[in-house]
């Protein structure tokens, strides 16, 4: 960088933190990979400075570290989670926004770095709350749930591999026999031609590879459950195992966020969207909006409630219920897919609930309450 750059930004820097200790200032931070824009609002509204940094660590202490406690909005994204605890720690009001639900910014016809800074800006001036903010985990915690990511990744790298290794075969008039995933190995190939084994071995190689990983992986998250004991209330329930449980945990992290149970279905995106205008009411799909690693898992555990052998519960009747009254209706293609969305929704606030109180899970709580409902009508029909 020449001199006389230098020169300016200091001297930027300096105007900046003697108009911050003057008044409280309200900045907008856009950030990007390798350089943020930020802009600054006076307490008039007025911008009173603008420039970029480094999306670095060091870059953050140089702008941010002097100034008198600023209210600062970025919008999430890669880099938002470090950034937002380094200057919530320099003592400034950080509010990190959903770009999801800020149509202001995401739409605007001259969106660029420094228009998006100043649009966060005036945003949070006005009220933080048009910014729907969210609220990221703990640095622990995202360490912890980062083991959870890198391993679904690894899953679905191996997933790819087999699949491409098994329609490689089919072409040549040739199969790779049937097995989990877990058992796939190159010692498949063996028994394919010579042309073939070329193409697939080396896929089968890296699946196999990819297996050995994974079981590190988990041997890791057994570890880190170690710290969470909230994850065995959880693991009551038929098709919870110890992945799910503890991916619920880590991107929830505190259950006293949410006032009331319910409030976690839409909190994951397991509620459909809304489009509703006057007698016009669309059926949408889900909103998606939130974690999709744990609104996936949650979706599996739901087709394991539903299988055929599953254990009897009252989930699992409601399921099978919400499904049959599909059948039949013109619009019965899906009925199924509906059905284990609701069932996922549903399993998201009742584990929500089992955090919270720790109760002990009775699977058939609601039909035994029923049937003592009916029991004690009956007896009091035969005493009159």
């Amino acid at each position: 960088m020449k001199k006389n750059n230098i020169a300016k930004l200091q001297v930027t820097r300096s105007q900046l933190r003697r108009k911050a200790a003057q008044q409280r200032l309200t900045v907008g931070l856009d950030l990007g990979d390798g350089t943020s824009h930020y802009c600054v609002l006076d307490e008039t509204g007025e911008k009173a400075i603008e420039g970029k940094l480094a999306t670095t660590q060091k870059g953050m202490e140089a702008t941010f570290a002097k100034m008198g406690r600023c209210r600062i909005a970025l919008e999430v994204g890669t880099h938002s989670q470090w950034v937002s605890r380094q200057l919530a720690a320099m003592g400034h009001e950080v509010i990190v926004a959903n770009p999801r639900k800020v149509k202001l910014i995401t739409q605007s016809m001259k969106k660029n770095d420094r228009t998006d800074a100043e649009q966060l800006a005036r945003l949070a001036r006005v009220d933080p709350k048009l910014l729907s903010p969210i609220r990221h985990r703990g640095a622990q915690g995202q360490k912890d749930l980062m083991i959870i990511r890198a391993r679904g990744d690894a899953v679905r790298h191996r997933t790819a591999l087999i699949n491409s290794a098994r329609g490689l075969t089919k072409p040549m008039g040739e199969r790779l026999k049937s097995c989990d995933a877990d058992s796939v190995k190159e010692t498949m190939a063996e028994e394919l031609s010579q042309e073939t084994q070329e193409a697939v071995r080396p896929l089968l190689q890296m699946a196999e590879a990819a297996t050995q990983q994974i079981a590190k992986y988990d041997k890791k998250l057994e570890e880190i459950a170690k710290r969470y004991p909230e994850t065995k209330v959880l693991k009551q329930i038929y098709g919870v195992g110890p992945l799910t449980a503890l991916t619920y945990i880590l991107t929830l992290e505190d259950a006293n966020r949410f006032e009331h149970s319910r409030d976690v279905g839409p909190y994951l995106g397991l509620t459909r969207k809304q489009k509703d205008s006057g007698k016009s009411q669309p059926e949408l799909g889900i909103s998606k909006a939130g974690d999709e690693l744990l609104r996936w898992l949650l979706v599996e555990a739901a087709h394991c409630i539903l299988r055929k052998r599953a254990p009897e519960s009252d989930l699992r009747a409601w399921g099978l219920t919400k499904m049959q009254a599909g059948v039949g209706k013109k619009c019965s293609r899906g009925t199924k897919k509906r059905a284990v969305v609701a069932v996922a929704r549903k399993l998201a606030v009742l584990l929500h609930r089992l955090w919270v109180t720790g109760e002990v899970y009775d699977p058939l709580y609601n039909r035994k309450a029923a049937e003592a409902a009916q029991a004690v009508k009956a007896r009091k029909k035969t005493a009159a």
